[in-house]
């Protein structure tokens, strides 16, 4: 059992925000800023390919209350939404989870670096995901 199902499953204490029959809302015990949260299906799915459309949907839907309640309860202007699928891509914790961020300005909390396709790349990316 991971370390979400037990919380899911009181084994382990968390700081509850939300809480339905399919969705569960915590404080992240290691935030970016106050009010850092976590929102994750109460049935274990490992990442976004796994979980279930109907709790994708509850769980969507929670992400959008707790980003108002950032903003309307903790005057945070506003927050980023992640989402790491996979260890490569920095998912720690093996159950599907989105981070809401609360973001305050000059904060330094850096997005990714960007770069231009080369000739022809975007090209041949595009034949590939539409063939």
């Amino acid at each position: 059992m991971c370390i979400f199902c037990k919380i899911i499953a009181g084994e382990i204490p968390a700081h509850k925000v939300y809480e339905d029959d399919k969705v569960l809302a915590f404080l992240d015990i290691k935030p970016v800023h106050p009010g850092h949260i976590l929102v994750l299906p109460k049935k274990h799915a490992a990442n976004i390919e796994e979980v279930e459309e109907v709790e994708l949907s509850a769980i969507i839907l929670a992400v959008k209350k707790m980003g108002a309640l950032l903003k309307d309860r903790l005057g945070y202007e506003a927050y980023n939404i992640y989402q790491n699928n996979g260890p490569v891509a920095g998912q720690t914790v093996m159950h599907l989870h989105f981070h809401i961020i609360p973001r305050v300005a000059n904060d330094n909390l850096n997005h990714w670096p960007v770069r231009d396709y080369t000739p022809g790349e975007a090209e041949e990316v595009l034949k590939k995901l539409t063939a």
